[in-house]
């Protein structure tokens, strides 16, 4: 079992940035390729952005691609989402996943862990 945690959401202008945190604990993190996806109201959720079990190996949304950056450190347990040029679109409620598998992936159905969100509003 894996335990997520994230952490790093608010409030912020469009134009700004935050990053994101996810804090794993309970098994070995540098075992599993990690995600984030978002969560709109009324929306179903979407990927965002995964990265390998390295982290040699990194993915985005189109959406995102060019303003939002994955990162990890397996010393600290940790994978961080970098976002910057938010926009009003971006608000949503933010999730870190992990798959016990090396390899990263943008599909939801492949995550086995999950956090429990952070919130990240956008203001115009």
């Amino acid at each position: 079992q894996v335990q997520l945690v994230e952490s790093g959401g608010g409030l912020v202008q469009a134009g700004g940035s935050l990053r994101l945190s996810c804090a794993a604990s309970g098994r070995t993190f540098s075992n599993y390729a990690m995600g984030w996806f978002r969560q709109a109201p009324g929306k179903e959720r979407e990927f965002v952005a995964t990265i390998n079990r390295s982290g040699t190996s990194t993915d985005y949304a189109d959406s995102v691609k060019g303003r939002f950056t994955i990162s990890r450190d397996n010393a600290k347990n940790t994978v961080y989402l970098q976002m910057n040029s938010l926009k009003p679109e971006d608000t949503a409620v933010y999730y870190c996943a992990g798959r016990s598998s090396y390899f990263d992936s943008s599909s939801l159905n492949e995550y086995d862990y999950w956090g429990q969100g952070t919130q990240v509003t956008v203001s115009s």
